[in-house]
């Protein structure tokens, strides 16, 4: 979840009535009086007995009683995890049947506003649940530390992951995927909610199953429509921003721009606005060129670019609904869309794109943690003023607040996406290393000593190559990636294809941004 949120302001506890110095003496008193003395005699009538205070119940996010989520469900292994906290997956006690637990920590929700969007979430799942491309919501529970909300298990993984292991891939294919994506577009513009964060890492398939049914799931972002409302803040992700979120002005059609770039994505295997930087894809995103020209397009229909066209007019007026986007001669069942495969090069810049590449993300932690006293000198101070609070960590509203003080002309989704980059761990926050990390100057990875110590370091034999084993331990050595994702990057990195990773390959990699591979799988 990842919009910048507002600081609450908090009113000062009220001073209590009584000094300390009246507190002792008090108590000085009563110590004066010993068992052999009589009782006090009184003169007026004793004050009443005083009424036990009831404690109020405690304050809730959802506003109802704290629940113990384990007399439902039994929590199982982890699935994935986000800034705010973890999906398990989950069995319930009384049937067995497997779900998935997004379980949130409370103490993360640092202001009204995150509470506030939590909560909203809750009641977005409550009020889509039921459509057919929305994942179902089976209930949300409170404790003292968490939030669960417990929803269907989408056991057939993420979309782009399925496509690449499929091997093969036709315009029909992508069609039949986009009519899915509009259908909950469709679904939740109707019902009143703009989603304002669709990518298909936000798209699960229900099952295994090659009939398996395409499901949204992440409506952390999503809200209820005001109509006539022009929604200002910047949020979202990237690549799939629209431009007039960019210029701070918008309504719900950002949806189908969105939904129009994962069109693109399909049909070419790479996004429409591309850049090496957040701030050069949103100045690709505002200038709005679109490119039919590089392969695969001159291969693909006429029919297929004029909805693509549509959906992502600049001009959010213009561009084309959910309602006009299903009754397009491309996207219908039985339509214009091609069965013909689509260049297996397509797949693997697919792949390339999917893939969030943690040995890049490792290296430079190695690289950080090798740097001299003198090429982090600035570096350091700037992470002690950050840490206001002096936790060893930083907070995304402790860096947001620091690049402010700092005169910083980064925009809110930047401060939030340079959070996601530097915090390797996934914990919600950023360390000293993290820090550094995601700070370095470019200029120091072009410098053969750094690189080199970085490829020494996953190198543990010194045999000139980074293999499987060592990779997986080097992952392991900082809590992440997993069987899947190993595999995934030796095969994205490995340009000779051996299994290992070289040391040209390995510079190639971290010098490099996105590459468009020629060869197939």
């Amino acid at each position: 979840m990842g919009c910048a949120k507002s600081k609450e302001m908090h009113s000062k506890p009220q001073p209590i009535r009584h000094s300390a110095a009246a507190a002792v003496s008090a108590a000085a008193a009563a110590a004066n009086f010993s068992k052999n003395q009589p009782p006090p005699q009184y003169h007026q009538q004793p004050p009443p007995p005083i009424k036990p205070t009831i404690p109020k119940p405690e304050t809730t996010i959802l506003g109802k009683p704290l629940e113990d989520i384990k007399q439902f469900y039994t929590l199982g292994k982890e699935l994935g995890r986000g800034q705010f906290g973890i999906t398990y997956l989950c069995t319930e006690n009384s049937t067995g049947n497997s779900y998935a637990c997004k379980s949130i920590l409370k103490r993360k929700l640092t202001s009204k506003s995150d509470r506030e969007d939590i909560k909203r979430e809750v009641q977005i799942m409550q009020h889509l649940s039921g459509q057919p491309n929305i994942v179902e919501f089976r209930g949300a529970y409170e404790d003292r530390q968490s939030v669960h909300l417990v929803m269907e298990l989408c056991a057939g993984g993420e979309l782009f992951d399925r496509i690449i292991e499929k091997g093969h891939y036709s315009e029909r294919d992508a069609a039949k995927i986009c009519r899915d994506i509009v259908n909950v577009v469709h679904a939740c513009h109707f019902m009143g909610v703009m989603h304002r964060d669709l990518k298909p890492e936000n798209f699960l398939l229900s099952t295994r199953d090659d009939g398996a049914m395409l499901k949204a799931t992440d409506f952390g972002l999503s809200v209820f429509i005001d109509e006539g409302k022009r929604y200002n803040n910047i949020l979202g992700s990237a690549y799939y921003v629209a431009p007039e979120v960019l210029r701070r002005s918008y309504g719900k059609e950002i949806d189908l721009w969105s939904a129009g770039v994962i069109l693109y994505i399909l049909l070419s295997g790479v996004p429409p606005f591309y850049a090496e930087s957040e701030a050069g894809i949103f100045n690709a995103i505002l200038k709005g060129d679109i490119d039919f020209e590089s392969q695969p397009w001159p291969s693909i229909s006429d029919s297929a670019k004029d909805l693509i066209r549509r959906m992502l007019s600049q001009d959010q007026k213009k561009r084309i609904t959910s309602a006009q986007v299903l009754e397009h001669p491309w996207i219908k069942d039985g339509g214009a869309a091609s069965d013909k495969p689509i260049d297996c090069a397509v797949l693997s810049r697919m792949k390339q794109f999917r893939a969030m590449n943690k040995l890049k993300q490792l290296a430079l932690k190695v690289i950080a943690e090798s740097l001299s006293e003198d090429e982090i000198q600035g570096l350091k101070v700037m992470f002690t003023n950050m840490d206001t609070d002096k936790s060893g960590t930083i907070t995304y509203e402790e860096l947001k607040s620091g690049l402010a003080r700092l005169g910083s002309k980064l925009s809110e989704i930047e401060v939030k996406q340079l959070m996601e980059a530097a915090d390797v761990d996934g914990n919600g926050t950023i360390d000293y290393i993290e820090f550094i990390s995601a700070t370095m100057h470019r200029y120091r990875l072009e410098r053969d000593e750094h690189l080199y110590k970085a490829f020494r370091y996953f190198d543990k034999d010194s045999s000139g190559y980074i293999t499987r084993d060592e990779l997986e331990s080097a992952m392991k050595e900082y809590g992440m990636g997993d069987e899947a994702s190993i595999k995934e990057i030796i095969s994205e990195v490995d340009a000779d294809n051996d299994g290992r990773i070289n040391y040209e390959e390995f510079c190639t990699m971290m010098r490099s941004g996105f590459q468009q591979p020629e060869k197939c799988f």
